[in-house]
């Protein structure tokens, strides 16, 4: 999969990426990833769904969407008219949904890839995550692999684990093209006054600023761990941040809580990314990304 440059709109931030046609132009993108599609549709968690933290903001949408066959039969023919690349996010509470889920996307024209998020609870193992285990890891991963005969699968990883170099070997392994690095952080945020949750949820996944410094070192780790390309998210907003990423070892980013702050932040992002690289001396993001990490002092 080629793209147009190392910009990406994240999943779950960018809805189906239609819903964002009249503010961004989405053939200027690298390439947006849908919201995550299941087997079924799902009407998601109760409201209030988000609510800002101090440098990020917490979520608890619920993997709220369509399902993957109203996805195919009312979403995919508009998408077929944007040139940019479109990958649909997949997840599923047992093997099945995931091969099933593929199954229904590989005969739609229109979409280059898939990110599977395996920070899913497999409920056939008592709600462990599925990306929480190298076996279950090799498993999941083997089985959409053998599923997306036509397409490169990415796999998005939880940061929720010991060794992320060990479940990035694991995906690798079992047949991931690329690896996205990382999934939210579960966090919470509690009114004192009420002693309630502020969502609708008793928690939520923390994403924003906050949680670059972490997932830009999972970046670094999956680096030296596998071959496979590297696609980074956390706390991306400005075109230093992009930098900061591919220097890790990235080779693309995707934006996500900044496109809930200004919906067109990808697309600025895209904008400034040419006079940032001048600044810092180099003439390809391959070449940031190729340059050995050096040890101040």
């Amino acid at each position: 999969m080629r793209l147009r440059n190392p910009i990406l709109a994240a999943s779950g931030t960018f809805g189906y990426g239609l819903e964002f046609a009249h503010l961004v132009n989405l053939n200027r993108l690298g390439g947006f990833v849908t919201k995550g599609l299941s087997r079924e549709p799902i009407e998601g968690a109760p409201p209030p769904r988000l609510c800002p933290t101090p440098s990020g903001m917490l979520n608890a949408i619920g993997l709220e969407n369509v399902g993957v066959r109203t996805f195919v039969y009312e979403k995919v023919p508009l998408l077929r008219k944007i040139n940019t690349v479109v990958v649909a996010n997949v997840f599923g509470y047992t093997l099945e949904d995931y091969v099933e889920v593929i199954r229904v996307l590989e005969g739609a024209d229109g979409l280059a890839g898939y990110e599977l998020n395996i920070s899913c609870p497999n409920v056939k193992r008592g709600g462990m995550q599925f990306g929480s285990d190298p076996n279950l890891v090799s498993e999941v991963v083997g089985a959409a692999r053998k599923a997306a005969a036509s397409r490169p699968l990415w796999v998005k990883l939880s940061p929720l684990v010991t060794d992320i170099g060990l479940i990035a070997r694991a995906a690798e392994e079992a047949g991931a093209d690329a690896l996205t690095i990382a999934n939210t952080y579960p966090a919470m945020a509690l009114d004192f006054r009420t002693g309630m949750s502020r969502l609708g949820s008793s928690t939520g996944g923390l994403s924003g600023p906050a949680i670059k410094p972490i997932t830009l070192r999972l970046v670094w780790e999956t680096k030296k761990a596998v071959k496979s390309p590297i696609i980074g998210l956390g706390g991306v907003e400005t075109a230093e941040d992009v930098l900061e990423y591919l220097s890790a070892g990235a080779s693309a980013v995707q934006v996500g809580t900044a496109s809930f702050a200004d919906p067109r932040a990808s697309e600025k992002l895209v904008d400034a990314l040419p006079s940032a690289l001048i600044e810092a001396k180099v003439f390809s993001v391959n070449q940031l990304r190729d340059r050995p990490l050096t040890q101040n002092g």
